[in-house]
């Protein structure tokens, strides 16, 4: 039997309204327009496109967005000159710099995301709040990761004593998804490229993530029956086919509940972006709803 298939759109549209009632909440109770403002230098065509999406979400939502186009050889002193305006600016509670950045201020890209202030850093990437997650103290993380809990906590799937497999170590997916696994009493696993016999370490997992970058590496024999597999990836495959990390079509006879790529994970990001706006403005305001 096939698994169940776990829409992104679905959950995400309930992860939206959610955020929507916050909003008017703040709006009507406390006078505040959740504000994001997205900064994107060069002309990107991939993240062209991811801007105007965060941009049409937000304005669906009722969030204050702007986006700020820098041209593609701006100096690295230019763009934090303009992240230090946006710092001090009340009316911006989240800010983002697109990534990536142009080839000859790719090596500064630490410095610039981390003068983002910590209470704007919707992005969840600045030390402040990777250490805060580390600790268990859940404030801005990073969206793709806290998608992907989102969903298995909207689906009703159980975290708590499972066994949990995390293909992948990088900072923006593999390390957050530790984190949050592990803080809701799962029991984890973080595998990479010099794991040994990944297999026999993935057929354990009872809820597996795939976040590596490799096109349909995750083939049926290395899930366990029964399992739950969250698939990160996104890889272009000829000229337009998308695929995620996982073998879709081989999984699905295996597995319990799946993510479909495209139309899972990556559909959650943008909605997640917009929910830690909203809860950079309470943060800033001190102010709970």
């Amino acid at each position: 039997m096939s698994a169940q298939l776990l829409d992104g759109k679905f959950f995400a549209s309930q992860i939206k309204e959610e955020t929507r009632r916050k909003i008017e909440i703040l709006k009507q109770q406390y006078d505040i327009t959740p504000g994001l403002t997205v900064v994107i230098v060069g002309e990107n065509p991939a993240s062209q496109i991811y801007v105007a999406n965060k941009h049409k979400t937000s304005l669906e939502l009722g969030v204050n967005s702007q986006v700020i186009r820098l041209p593609e050889q701006v100096s690295k002193e230019e763009l934090l000159t303009v992240i230090a305006g946006l710092n001090q600016d009340p009316a911006v509670h989240g800010i983002l710099v697109q990534l990536p950045l142009p080839e000859h201020i790719k090596p500064y890209e630490s410095e610039i995301l981390e003068a983002i202030q910590p209470v704007k850093d919707v992005d969840g990437f600045h030390p402040v709040n990777v250490g805060k997650l580390a600790t268990g103290q859940e404030e801005l993380v990073p969206c793709t990761p806290h998608g992907c809990i989102r969903l298995l906590e909207l689906a009703d799937l159980p975290i708590k004593g499972k066994r949990a497999v995390v293909l992948g170590r990088s900072n923006i997916v593999g390390k957050p998804m530790f984190h949050l696994l592990l803080a809701r009493h799962a029991t984890v696993t973080v595998c990479h490229s010099r794991t040994q016999d990944l297999a026999a370490i993935t057929r354990e997992a009872d809820i597996l993530v795939a976040a590596i970058g490799k096109p349909k590496f995750v083939t049926g024999d290395m899930v366990k029956p029964g399992a739950v597999v969250i698939d990160v990836g996104i890889n272009r495959v000829g000229d337009k086919k998308i695929v995620g990390d996982v073998d879709f079509d081989a999984v699905k006879e295996v597995a319990s509940a799946i993510t479909p790529v495209p139309g899972g994970v990556g559909v959650l990001t943008i909605a997640m972006l917009l929910y830690n706006t909203v809860k950079a403005a309470q943060i800033q305001h001190k102010v709970q709803v």
